[in-house]
């Protein structure tokens, strides 16, 4: 009975701490969307939704949310495609298996303004490493951050190596759950690699694969770090997120309720998108037919 009323005060209490931490910041928020402010110790003045009518009818928004949209679903393509080929691979036995599985998932522990660092000295047009390396060969390299498509690769680039072994573990766990009988009894029937994977590594995985999904896409969705450190937005606002708009409109325009705003709506089209997202793929199901 004792050991019951702690278990409830620990569960009461971590609501607590969730709601102040989490919800304390989102309701702020929300709030300041329906203010103006020209400073953060200047006089609120309520403008109700002005600020989102203000953004809605902004074409930087929009080209904000496509950006980010285009870089999210390149990004988790990625990812999930080579998190389970990797995933595939080391999950077969071979000389050195463990040591391979352990390195395979360090550059998910290294920090992202490292990563970022890290690739734009190797891609940097004047002394990077690949410039001295194409020059080396005879072949000149162009300023990847002067254009669009280069700079939206190098986002997905730098994104891919950091959190494709968040997949591969996922995906690796979800491997061991499989019966080795069902390959067996496939292999027995005449059934190749091909359609082994097929008929049962995919639908075995079909649970790891959608919450791995949802969570990556979740956190590509509201990266802004990453491109932050990478590209600023640029060049002229062709790597423009709307993690990054908000920032851009709340801490170097110092429009809070327009940055608010943005962040606001930027949250319920995620929600949104959550929500029929796990009405088109359950969770639970997934786990049944497995």
């Amino acid at each position: 009975m004792v050991q019951d009323r702690r278990i409830l005060t620990l569960f009461i209490g971590s609501i607590f701490v969730l709601g102040v931490v989490i919800g304390g910041p989102l309701v702020y928020a929300i709030m300041l969307s329906f203010y103006s402010a020209k400073s953060f110790v200047g006089e609120l003045q309520w403008v109700g939704l002005a600020n989102y009518a203000k953004a809605i009818q902004d074409p930087l928004f929009w080209h904000s949310f496509a950006n980010g949209l285009m870089i999210a679903l390149s990004a988790i393509f990625c990812q999930v495609v080579l998190g389970v080929g990797i995933a595939l691979v080391l999950n077969r036995k071979f000389f050195g298996q463990s040591v391979v599985r352990a390195v395979s998932i360090l550059p998910y522990f290294l920090p992202t303004v490292v990563a970022c660092l890290i690739a734009q000295w190797i891609l940097d047009p004047n002394y990077g490493l690949l410039k001295s390396i194409l020059a080396s060969l005879g072949i000149g390299i162009a300023d990847w951050s002067s254009h669009a498509f280069t700079a939206r690769g190098t986002i997905v680039l730098v994104s891919v190596w950091l959190w494709t072994p968040f997949v591969v573990t996922c995906v690796l766990a979800g491997l061991q759950t499989i019966p080795t009988q069902l390959y067996e009894a496939a292999h027995v029937d005449g059934a190749g690699p091909w359609r082994q994977f097929w008929h049962i590594t995919l639908p075995g995985l079909r649970s790891v694969l959608v919450v791995v999904i949802l969570l990556r896409g979740i956190w590509m969705f509201n990266k802004f770090d990453l491109i932050w450190l990478l590209t600023k937005g640029g060049p002229l606002s062709q790597t423009e997120t709307l993690p990054t708009l908000a920032y851009r409109k709340s801490f170097l325009e110092f429009n809070l309720g327009g940055g608010a705003a943005v962040a606001t709506i930027s949250f319920f089209i995620l929600a949104g998108v959550m929500l029929i997202y796990l009405r088109l793929f359950p969770i639970d199901d997934a786990k049944q037919e497995r």
